[in-house]
């Protein structure tokens, strides 16, 4: 491979400049080199995770819904700081962000949240992401100022590309038009152009009001409902569908994949590989690459 050999040549010649720094006592040229290394090692990394990225759908777009756990608003804010989370994550990548769906909550933050994450390998890094997400903090709605832990779940699905087709019959579909909601802005609209498609076999139930026109909402929906279909399928071949779909009934203590923790100390910790961190805010800022490539590395995705 041609990536590999142009790493095996430049580490190479990063080592013969490093001994004659060495050899004729170089400070400026061994800072130099120690910098190419540390490039080299950053590369070789890219390239180890690029390698392991080689499932069905690793390189198509992804599709990332978020829905708030039990708690009412503590939840919802919950739920909006990890679509903040994310939404820097795919900004820091290059990603295009596309937001589908957008459900705000009561009073703060947001019920329910589907968008898609657009580049190469998007759904191979993200998938790394799919589980129960756990807050501990001090409560910002709560005059007592007592702790409090909010769950939020992250599902995610690979976008399917136009070749992969997934069979969806017009009689086994409910669509149900309706006013956009929230608060405003690019979610309110005047005319009933949301659109709401309900798989009547299946069960699978989504939703897209984020453009005017109904026809580009409903165009947009069956888009997330093909990449559902396509998934809860391939889950039932190998059977994990219940771990990924029977989940949104487990949004609780227990089943989580990670935990941030914001009082009485800062940490972030990944329950699968056992990995903490202390910068909290660093991570909700879209500091996730540690978490993905090391879960990614793990195999525990």
């Amino acid at each position: 491979m041609a990536s590999i050999n142009k790493l095996y040549t430049d580490l190479e010649e990063s080592q013969i400049l490093l001994d004659l720094a060495i050899e004729e006592s170089d400070a400026d040229t061994i800072k130099e080199v120690s910098q190419q290394i540390q490039a080299i090692d950053k590369k070789i990394k890219k390239l180890s995770i690029d390698l392991m990225l080689d499932g069905a759908n690793d390189r198509n777009n992804a599709i990332i819904s978020i829905n708030a756990g039990a708690g009412g608003t503590e939840a919802q804010d919950w739920a909006e700081m990890l679509f903040r989370m994310y939404t820097r994550w795919i900004e820091r990548k290059g990603f295009k962000l596309d937001v589908i769906d957008f459900q705000p909550g009561d009073e703060a933050g947001i019920k329910s949240v589907t968008f898609t994450a657009g580049g190469d390998y998007a759904y191979g890094y993200l998938k790394a992401e799919k589980g129960v997400h756990r807050l501990v903090r001090i409560s910002p709605f709560n005059a007592s100022g007592k702790r409090h832990t909010s769950f939020a779940s992250v599902f995610v699905y690979p976008e399917l590309e136009n070749e992969i087709v997934v069979q969806i019959d017009d009689k086994d579909l409910r669509v149900d038009v309706y006013r956009a909601s929230g608060a405003g802005g690019q979610h309110v609209n005047k005319t009933s152009s949301a659109v709401r498609i309900t798989h009547l076999s299946s069960g699978i139930v989504v939703q897209c009001q984020q453009e005017k026109s109904q026809y580009r909402n409903k165009e947009l929906a069956l888009k997330v409902l093909k990449a559902r279909l396509y998934q809860l399928e391939k889950q039932k071949q190998d059977e994990k569908l219940q771990e990924i779909h029977g989940s949104k009934n487990k949004i609780a203590w227990g089943n989580q994949i990670r935990s941030y923790v914001m009082h009485p100390y800062q940490m972030v910790k990944d329950h699968r590989i056992n990995l903490e961190v202390g910068n909290v805010n660093s991570v909700l800022d879209g500091g996730l690459d540690l978490f993905i490539e090391g879960v990614l590395l793990s195999g525990k995705t």
